[in-house]
């Protein structure tokens, strides 16, 4: 998408130069603060969205009571959840605080939606079992790691080579979900399969060295403190894309990982093939992972740092499956 289409709009009472720098420096300060591109291109969309439903005025002439409609239509007409609505509150949040420097009273009596609790879908065994059996290739190796180690899936795609320990059995999340690092269990149905993925990841880098190419991505201006860190192999994706493009913060041609949308079709057309009639996601083998952990006396503790909880209060929905919740009563009529 160009840069110029993005901005198309956004200029009102704003000049048509004041529009475009405006989101440029917002596109600055979150990469100055290392959010993810995916982050950045969500933030960039409600912020866009904000200033075009408040008449394209300049946020600095906005106050907390359109802010408030905003998110009230986004409830009321666009029926988004309640998880939607605070991720574009804290776009407009970051927008004022972070990029205008503005930090009125009112925007502290902005209240944000309020969570639905819902229960995991969690896949019995069997299920798990028909789900990986109706998959092969990499589809199938990317769902056995989420299932067997409980990975989110941008997790699991940007592994890089270096992370994987067959030594010790374990993986290395890096800057995981709130910028933490954490070690998660490598199963071993999976060493076999994690080498040859290697190896053909090894064969894909070599040849783009041959053709001039060969650099990834690295985080925290390391391509700048370790020069020739970028070519190195250990520091390459694990999983990486069939072809390489052009990196949207750089403009480099280079090999990013493999698109999510590859594992989320595959799940799709499995769980059709397998007969599976519940809903399901890469996250649902997630769910899974820790459900059947703690079904076989895992520690609460144990799963709480395989999964990268911050609190234990969030693994603990998991434990709706220690005969105390509805699978656990015996209903009177039964007896």
């Amino acid at each position: 998408m160009r840069y110029e289409h993005e901005n198309a709009g956004v200029t009102g009472t704003m000049s048509k130069a004041e529009g475009p720098r405006l989101m440029d420096e917002v596109r600055r300060k979150l990469r100055y603060k290392h959010y993810s591109l995916r982050t950045e291109q969500a933030y960039l969309g409600w912020i866009r969205r904000f200033i075009l439903a408040s008449g394209k005025r300049h946020p600095r002439e906005l106050g907390g009571g359109d802010i408030e409609v905003f998110l009230s239509r986004l409830a009321a007409l666009d029926n988004v959840a309640a998880g939607t609505q605070n991720q574009a509150l804290s776009a407009i949040l970051f927008l004022y605080k972070q990029v205008l420097r503005i930090d009125p009273p009112w925007l502290s009596d902005v209240v944000r939606a309020k969570r639905t609790r819902r229960v995991p879908t969690v896949l019995s065994r069997d299920e798990v079992c028909r789900l990986l059996a109706a998959m092969d290739g990499r589809p199938w190796l990317l769902a056995s790691l989420l299932y067997g180690s409980g990975m989110r899936i941008m997790e699991c795609l940007r592994l890089r080579v270096k992370d994987v320990d067959f030594a010790r059995n374990e993986i290395t999340v890096r800057d995981g979900k709130g910028s933490k690092d954490r070690r998660t269990v490598l199963p071993r149905a999976l060493v076999e399969p994690l080498q040859r993925e290697i190896e053909r990841t090894r064969i894909l880098h070599e040849r783009d060295l041959v053709d001039g190419f060969g650099k990834v991505w690295l985080p925290h201006a390391l391509a700048r403190k370790n020069p020739g860190a970028e070519r190195d192999f250990g520091w390459q994706y694990l999983f990486p894309s069939e072809r390489r493009s052009i990196d949207p913060r750089g403009g480099v041609e280079r090999r990013q990982h493999v698109d999510d949308a590859v594992l989320s079709r595959a799940l799709k057309q499995a769980r059709e093939r397998a007969g599976i009639v519940k809903p399901l996601s890469a996250h649902t083998l997630r769910h899974s992972f820790a459900t059947h952990l703690i079904e076989a006396g895992a520690d609460i503790r144990t799963v709480q740092e395989l999964l990268g909880h911050k609190d234990v209060a969030t693994t603990q929905i998991y434990t709706h499956v220690l005969n105390r919740g509805a699978g656990g009563v015996l209903s009177p009529l039964d007896r």
